[in-house]
């Protein structure tokens, strides 16, 4: 494929991944290397690797049906099950927004001494105006917005963690899988649950269908599946490096100061490495916290339009999603702590959207020429029984 026309398609994926690199990233990663130090690294790592099979069999399915997957939910599951796929697809919304939005509001308080409850409004007012790129002007200058955003969270995240210094070999030690205690388990599963977050499984779908429409012809399916994979790896390779930074930046800095809050984490970080660093891990955060707000409002629309056949205006669901997190802000809750257990909810929420996708990508009925092959399945369903695994596990150390 001629590169002009592979950089024309490459777009989607790099929407999908401000996902993964939202505020519930950045809280879960930091508690985690100022606890652990560099013991969760692989968690991190293992967690981007099964983004990118996640990422790319949602891609595959919009390509290959033209469909989304909560569309083909509806369309082949029986309605109660539809009705609860829904339900819980709708608390994954709301758990995901609580996340954006506290981020972005602990952002403002930290750069700009915002209160906390002024700063979640403004969150989710610039989030709106940033949705209404992508339904005014289209998809395609979304996709630019959130590319430039996305590189400008790498670069934040990036200079902080070269001024914390963090160690190459406890890096490289903490790729070996190991989990030190009960409270791994859960922070493991809020890594996952920040990484591989459900409703950027239910989006990819409609990020390709919206973009590419209905392909029809297989050699025109086949050059986007290439350029897919291209886009998918890419925009994850970048997702999966800013969440071993943000580890590398709380190992480096914070590890052994008992610090797991966001705001006691600047200060600490800006006493130890600086006030440009600090200023910059905050309007990272800042900028992850707007961004994926509004891909959330978004992937939300693609829920409840594709589960129910309903749609409500953007602003509607702008208000009753933000709602939530403005509540926790307002009751004083500490935000980091909620920021971890919003992730932890998520993690219990993927394994009903991968269950699916694995089963209808297996279809060859319905994906045409571009079934999964078997070691593809396979790879997938290990994921999910992984997941569904973990998941189980957080419940029982939750009780």
């Amino acid at each position: 494929m001629p590169l002009g026309h592979l950089v024309i398609r490459l777009g989607p994926a790099f929407v999908a991944a401000i996902a993964y690199v939202d505020p519930g990233n950045v809280a879960t990663n930091v508690s985690a290397g100022s606890q652990y130090a560099y013991q969760l690294v692989w968690v991190v790592v293992l967690a981007n690797l099964l983004a990118v099979l996640t990422q790319y069999l949602s891609a595959k399915l919009g390509l290959a049906t033209g469909r989304t997957l909560p569309e083909l939910c509806r369309e082949r599951f029986p309605r109660p099950v539809v009705y609860l796929l829904w339900g819980q697809a709708e608390v994954v919304a709301v758990a995901t927004d609580v996340a954006e939005v506290l981020g972005g509001a602990v952002a403002l308080y930290l750069l700009f001494g915002v209160p906390l409850l002024a700063g979640g409004f403004l969150t989710g007012a610039v989030a709106f105006v940033l949705l209404l790129v992508q339904t005014r002007r289209g998809q395609r200058s979304f996709e630019r917005l959130t590319a430039a955003m996305l590189a400008l969270i790498f670069v934040g995240f990036g200079y902080a963690a070269v001024t914390a210094e963090p160690s190459a070999r406890g890096l490289a030690g903490g790729l070996l899988p190991g989990l030190p205690d009960r409270g791994s388990i859960l922070l493991a599963s809020a890594i996952l649950g920040a990484t591989i977050m459900p409703h950027a499984i239910y989006l990819h779908s409609a990020l390709i269908r919206d973009r590419f429409g209905v392909v029809r012809t297989v050699p025109a399916r086949r050059r986007l599946l290439t350029a897919t994979r291209i886009d998918v790896v890419a925009a994850m390779l970048v997702a999966g490096a800013t969440n071993v930074l943000l580890i590398a930046i709380a190992a480096g800095s914070l590890a052994g100061s008992g610090v797991t809050e966001l705001e006691a984490a600047y200060h600490l970080f800006d006493e130890r490495s600086g006030a440009l660093a600090a200023a910059c891990f905050g309007l990272a955060l800042l900028v992850s916290g707007l961004v994926s707000s509004s891909v959330g409002t978004y992937a939300g629309s693609v829920i409840l339009a594709g589960f129910l056949r309903r749609s409500i205006p953007v602003t509607v669901r702008r208000l009753v999603t933000i709602v939530p997190a403005l509540g926790i802000l307002a009751l004083g809750m500490e935000p980091t702590r909620a920021l971890v257990l919003s992730q932890v909810t998520l993690s219990i929420g993927i394994p009903f959207a991968l269950w699916p996708l694995v089963f209808f990508t297996r279809d060859a009925s319905l994906m045409g020429e571009l079934v999964n092959r078997r070691i593809t399945t396979v790879a997938a369903g290990c994921a999910a029984v992984f997941i569904s695994v973990l998941a189980a596990l957080t419940l029982l150390v939750g009780a």
